[in-house]
């Protein structure tokens, strides 16, 4: 299925994009600081500076009655996972997999922690998040080889959580969100031990070769800059027309059902938007839906943007309407 929204006026336009009060409130007191963009800082001091993003504008996290850190073996030694339950036992059914944004550069288990608490409570499902090796210390493929790692241990593995896994969903956003579309063509390719029945990709990138439109429109002063964009790619290092990274050119048609979620005010919402049409052409069961006059990001600004509150919300509601099918 599609669902139809109103959408931003497309580049060239006459007509100013829509902003929502409270993240026009957020970019002009982020303006208004004064401090470097996080690609222009050192490395360090940009991760730390994400992180310290949560503090300020962030919700606080959910309480759980489980939150465990704990590892898997990976390629290149264990990786870092977070285990998210509302419950302490439960019977036989999915467990959701989350992939942090940040580029493939910055972003961990911490900067998207609130995000994971909420998304396990609302969704009363297990939730495993993955910290993955980030560029430039660890360049493409890194990111993919542990996450899709991570993915299948889950599916052999639950059963060291307590958990009887029926079914994997993946989410993410941004960067997680490629990794959320990359690893289920993985392992759509070459199942695992339980099956992917649902992804949820959130304003993700999945095209580096995008110019024009919402890339050009919104390439400053939306939070996520043009800039930006190159630092993360350049940090990366991926193979231009890998599916692994272009995802955008891997197999669609044996997609699960997806949500994918853009952003208005995004330079990748287009590309968001192209990757749902071509899935929906190739048979897909997708819902798309654009929260209109937000910027990239909105599921880490729950404080600073209180209207994002609400944007989650339908990504929940989507993605229960998903597994409803």
């Amino acid at each position: 299925m599609s669902e139809t929204i109103e959408m931003e006026p497309m580049a060239g336009s006459a007509e100013a994009p829509f902003v929502r009060p409270d993240v026009a409130m957020l970019l002009a007191m982020m303006q208004a600081t004064g401090a470097p963009p996080m690609n222009e800082m050192p490395l360090a001091e940009a991760r730390e500076a994400y992180r310290m993003m949560r503090m300020v504008a962030d919700a606080d996290p959910t309480p759980l009655a489980i939150i465990r850190d704990l590892t898997c073996p990976g390629p290149a030694g264990d990786i870092p996972l977070r285990y998210y339950d509302a419950r302490e036992s439960r019977e036989p059914g999915p467990a959701i997999m989350f992939f942090h944004g940040g580029g493939f550069v910055i972003g961990d288990l911490e900067t998207h922690h609130p995000y994971c608490t909420e998304l396990a409570a609302k969704l009363d499902l297990p939730v495993i998040a993955v910290d993955y090796r980030l560029a430039p210390e660890h360049p493409f493929p890194a990111a993919p080889d542990d996450c899709e790692a991570a993915a299948r241990w889950l599916a052999e593995n639950g059963k060291q959580l307590g958990l009887d896994i029926t079914g994997l969903v993946f989410t993410g956003d941004s960067a997680g969100g490629n990794l959320t579309i990359v690893i289920t063509q993985a392992l759509m390719a070459r199942p695992a031990a339980v099956p992917v029945i649902a992804q949820a990709p959130l304003y993700p990138v999945v095209d580096s070769s995008q110019t024009g439109g919402s890339f050009t429109e919104f390439s400053e002063g939306y939070l996520l800059t043009a800039d930006a964009m190159k630092w993360f790619g350049d940090n990366y290092a991926a193979v231009p027309g890998d599916v692994r990274n272009d995802c955008i050119l891997g197999a669609l048609a044996s997609l699960p059902p997806t949500l994918l979620v853009t952003a208005g005010l995004d330079p990748l919402r287009d590309q968001g938007r192209d990757f749902a049409a071509r899935a929906i052409k190739a048979g897909v069961d997708v819902t798309y839906r654009e929260m209109r006059g937000t910027i990239h990001g909105f599921i880490c600004l729950r404080k600073g943007v209180p209207s994002a509150q609400d944007d989650c919300d339908a990504i929940f509601a989507g993605m229960k309407a998903l597994l409803s099918r």
